[in-house]
């Protein structure tokens, strides 16, 4: 188990290593040179000895090799580095717009496991061939819809057809409604049709006919049963799409106006804000690293049978 937890934990910090790289290359090959853009406008009245001296603070007139190295080395630290357009520091940035953002996908997470959750459910549970049919499709519905249409139908629809959901200075609470089932519906497709999978599968062993033959209930058999070893190999899946749901919170935050990281993401795209961009490409690797992570290492814990495969090959 040790020797799992440590190959585990060595994958992950190989993952953040590689994203870290590989977004570091693509932002060097971007076009144009944002400290030059930016200082050389003649409404700041700088002189080229200052406009060089503001190159040499930001180390963007040092080789490819040292930058990647400096930078490397400050983000091991935790330091960011500063803002070119908001002369702040970007930790200070992402202090501000990081925990709407948490909170957010935490929600939107939350609301699409409960909604896939409903929908595999009430598929097993439907008396008629044809009710069944059309709920399993929902899935693939949800998973073709575009995120930011999503966003524009919801607001025409709860926010302005039905006013339900007030989009002009609304609650803390109320601000999140529509972004959050923005997020959870196309999150939730994938796990639906993996959990409407798995229960079709399980219910075909040979224990859930034994438990029938003992005069167990359809609905006994499914939560008790089937629910444990159908849910099981969802939480893998569960951690891959949790990255999705951060590039998706991108686009809602961007749709609803919310301050968080889409927000910040936008702006630092437009001013070609280097440091912002590393910074946030790194995060989003970490989260999505993290939890894919708690999923590899809780997996064995609920499910017996990897502890006994681990033990068994140590």
């Amino acid at each position: 188990m040790t020797r799992y937890v440590i190959g585990r934990i060595g994958q992950a910090l190989l993952v953040l290593w590689a994203a870290f790289t590989l977004s570091f290359i693509l932002l060097q090959a971007m076009p144009g040179d944002a400290v030059l853009i930016k200082f050389l406008n003649p409404e700041f009245g700088l002189s080229a000895d200052q406009v060089a001296e503001i190159r040499a603070a930001y180390a963007v007139d040092s080789s490819v090799v040292v930058q990647y190295g400096h930078t490397l080395v400050n983000f091991l630290q935790g330091d960011f580095g500063y803002s070119l357009q908001a002369g702040v520091p970007v930790s200070a940035q992402l202090a501000t717009n990081l925990p709407p953002t948490l909170k957010l996908a935490g929600l939107g997470f939350l609301a699409a496991t409960l909604l896939a959750v409903f929908i595999a459910f009430l598929s097993s549970m439907a008396p008629f061939a044809w009710l069944r049919n059309a709920i399993q499709s929902l899935p693939s519905l949800f998973i073709s819809v575009p995120v930011f249409w999503l966003a524009i139908m919801l607001i025409q629809i709860f926010s302005f057809r039905f006013r339900l959901v007030s989009v002009i200075n609304p609650g803390p609470w109320e601000s999140l409604v529509l972004p959050v089932a923005t997020l959870a519906v196309p999150i939730a497709a994938p796990l639906a049709q993996i959990l409407i999978r798995n229960i079709d599968e399980i219910r075909t062993r040979p224990f859930v006919a034994v438990a029938r033959a003992k005069g167990a209930s359809e609905t006994r058999l499914l939560w008790r049963h089937v629910a444990r070893n159908a849910i099981l190999p969802t939480l893998t899946i569960a951690g891959v799409l949790f990255g999705e749901l951060i590039a998706g919170a991108v686009v809602t935050e961007t749709v609803f106006g919310l301050n968080g990281i889409g927000g910040l993401t936008e702006k630092a795209v437009g001013n070609q804000d280097l440091s912002v961009l590393q910074a946030v490409v790194v995060i989003s690797a970490a989260a999505f690293v993290t939890i894919n992570l708690a999923v590899d290492l809780a997996y064995p814990l609920l499910d017996p049978r990897l502890r006994t495969g681990q033990g068994a090959a140590a």
